[in-house]
């Protein structure tokens, strides 16, 4: 049992985290602590710039962030480090750092403690120590975003080990939940729902991967924040084929959901939560992007699409591995009559 809390404890502080990036991105606030581990050279992070010690920044890691965004990195100098300093990025960007302590520590505990489950033992340390070199590469990953300056293909790779840790996670809170019932099917029942559901899945992170993308995107907006407001942003996202995809590519949620839900709803015999809560969380993302493809690209409805492409990964795989149990279930019952 304290297996299955720990990775409970982990799985909803990733989903925070989650969330939490997607504030440190609307924000604009990435570079808010623009040194690593340190922000602004200080353990507690400056709350005004007269508590910045210049002499503790590494200016040249300044100037190479400014020959990435193509500004003359003579321009760059102590006055300008001073003038770039915002103590609400700054403090958004330390919380989303703090946030990853619950995290790293949940993982890590996890990891010890694996050799206590009873059950699936083999499968349960190998993936609780998987979820903690994630979080550890991935925090390497997120000190490299903040050196990189926010290049792009970076923080799409940031997202992705964040939605594999989801769901390795996932998976051993399954493992290492008290056994369950699980309904007796056959698996010319089950086929039909596994291959939609898979299906389903698969677009569901190629969908996520496409977001991240758009997001970068977004990120450049940002910092042309003083040239275009929110609504305009509509404007100039539309006309790229990332986007264009991405708009389109999100009805193969809509149609796989609900054939999901449909073959599900056939099994009388059975009644899972799951289908229903996806197709609700797929419809509700719909909307958010309505809301933001047609009137303006809020700050908070980007937050709650990420946050909920991130609950509805969970959703999604623990449906899944509970296919995976019932489809073995039906097996070894076709064995078992076969052999009667």
């Amino acid at each position: 049992m304290i297996v299955n809390r720990f990775a409970w404890v982990a799985l909803v502080s990733v989903i925070i985290l989650v969330l939490a990036g997607a504030t440190v991105r609307v924000t604009g606030s990435g570079l808010g602590c623009p040194d690593w581990p340190t922000c602004w050279g200080c353990l507690i992070p400056p709350t005004s710039v007269d508590q910045i010690d210049v002499d503790k920044l590494d200016i040249e890691k300044f100037k190479r962030h400014a020959v990435r965004k193509g500004i003359d990195p003579d321009t760059i100098t102590r006055e300008t480090i001073l003038e770039s300093f915002n103590p609400v990025h700054t403090w958004i960007e330390f919380s989303n750092r703090l946030i990853t302590l619950p995290l790293g520590l949940a993982t890590l505990l996890l990891a010890l403690f694996s050799w206590t489950a009873r059950a699936h033992r083999g499968w349960i340390v190998a993936l609780a120590w998987f979820s903690l070199a994630d979080v550890v590469f991935n925090a390497v990953m997120g000190a490299r975003v903040v050196e990189s300056g926010l290049k792009p293909g970076v923080i799409t790779l940031h997202m992705a080990l964040a939605f594999l840790l989801i769901i390795v996670l996932v998976t051993i809170v399954w493992l290492s939940a008290p056994r369950r019932e699980l309904p007796s099917l056959k698996k010319s029942e089950l086929r039909p729902l596994w291959v939609i559901s898979i299906l389903f899945f698969t677009c569901l992170f190629a969908e996520g991967l496409l977001g991240s993308q758009v997001r970068e995107q977004t990120d450049e907006l940002t910092h042309a924040a003083g040239q275009l407001s929110r609504d305009q942003w509509i404007g100039e996202l539309s006309g790229t084929w990332i986007y264009k995809i991405h708009r389109s590519f999100s009805w193969s949620l809509l149609i796989t959901a609900g054939l999901m839900l449909w073959l599900a709803c056939r099994i009388r015999s059975a009644r899972w939560p799951e289908p229903k809560w996806i197709m609700a969380m797929v419809v509700a993302m719909m909307l958010m992007g309505v809301v933001m493809a047609h009137i303006a690209v809020y700050q908070v409805v980007q937050v709650f699409h990420v946050g909920t492409t991130a609950v509805l990964l969970a959703v999604t795989w623990h449906w899944i591995v509970r296919l995976q149990a019932l489809n073995r279930m039906a097996g070894l019952d076709s064995v078992q009559r076969g052999n009667d």
